[in-house]
C-alpha cells in the first residue's frame, strides 16, 4: 500500500511541484492538497492521510496551530513541517504540537521522500542543521558551568516524555505520580541542565531518541 500524502502549502506552484515529483514515486500516493490551516484541517477529515506535509506559515494561521488541531483528533496521523526559513522558534514549537519531522523546503526529493518514509515507521526527522543550532543555545550553558548533574531514572524517564510533548499532567497519569511530583521533577530537569524553559528540554530529549534510533 503506498504512503498517502496530504500536500499543505499557500503556495500553488510549490505543491505542484511536490505533487509532480512525489507522484513519480510509487511508494507514495497524493490523496488531497490544500493551500490554508482550515482547509488542511477539514481535507484531513476527507481523505485520510498517512503524512502530511505542512508548511509552517499559512494565510490564516500558522501551520504549527493547524498540525496541533489535526493531531489532537488523528493521533495516527504522521506530520512533516516544511519551511523555507531557519526559525529555532518553530522548531520547538513544531515538535511541542506533536510533528514528527522538520524539514527545510531546499531539501532534495530523495532527502525528503527518505523524510517522509522514516516519519511513515512511526520515528523522527529533524533538519539536522536546525538540530544543530538548537542544540548549540543549549549545550553551550556547559561552558558556564550548567550541565554537571546526571539525572536519575526517574527524571530521564520524565525527560523522554516531556519530548514526546506530553503535559504535566499526562505525564503524572502515564507514570502514576502526582502532577505537583511531575512539576517538581521538571523543575529540577531544567536545574540540573541548565535549560531555560520546558521547550529546550523537549528538542534535547528528542536529539537523544534520535541518537539511539543511529546506533
Amino acid at each position: 500500500m503506498p504512503t498517502r500524502l496530504l500536500l499543505v502549502d499557500d503556495c500553488e506552484i510549490v505543491r505542484m511541484g511536490l505533487r509532480v515529483a512525489l507522484t513519480d514515486i510509487e511508494d507514495f500516493e497524493i490523496v488531497g492538497e490544500a493551500g490554508t490551516a482550515e482547509e488542511s484541517i477539514q481535507k484531513a477529515e476527507e481523505v485520510v492521510p498517512d503524512v502530511i506535509l505542512m508548511d509552517v506559515r499559512l494565510p490564516d494561521r500558522s501551520g504549527i496551530e493547524a498540525c496541533r488541531d489535526i493531531l489532537a483528533n488523528h493521533s495516527n496521523f504522521k506530520v512533516i513541517m516544511l519551511t523555507s526559513f531557519a526559525d529555532e522558534d518553530a522548531v520547538v514549537a513544531s515538535i511541542l504540537a506533536g510533528a514528527h519531522g522538520f524539514v527545510m523546503k531546499e531539501v532534495s526529493i530523495d532527502g525528503l521522500s527518505k523524510a517522509i518514509m522514516t516519519v511513515s515507521r512511526g520515528e523522527t526527522i529533524l533538519d539536522s542543521v536546525l538540530t544543530r543550532n538548537v542544540l548549540a543555545k543549549i549545550q553551550h550553558k556547559q561552558t558556564d558551568g550548567y550541565m554537571k548533574e546526571s539525572l536519575t531514572e526517574r527524571e530521564y524517564e520524565i525527560l523522554t516524555l516531556i519530548g514526546e510533548g506530553l503535559t504535566n499532567k499526562e505525564i503524572a497519569q502515564r507514570i502514576y505520580l502526582s502532577e505537583n511530583t511531575v512539576r517538581n521533577y521538571v523543575s529540577s530537569i531544567l536545574h540540573k541542565r541548565g535549560f531555560k524553559n520546558r521547550s529546550q528540554a523537549a528538542v534535547y530529549a528528542l536529539e537523544q531518541k534520535q541518537k539511539e534510533y543511529s546506533y
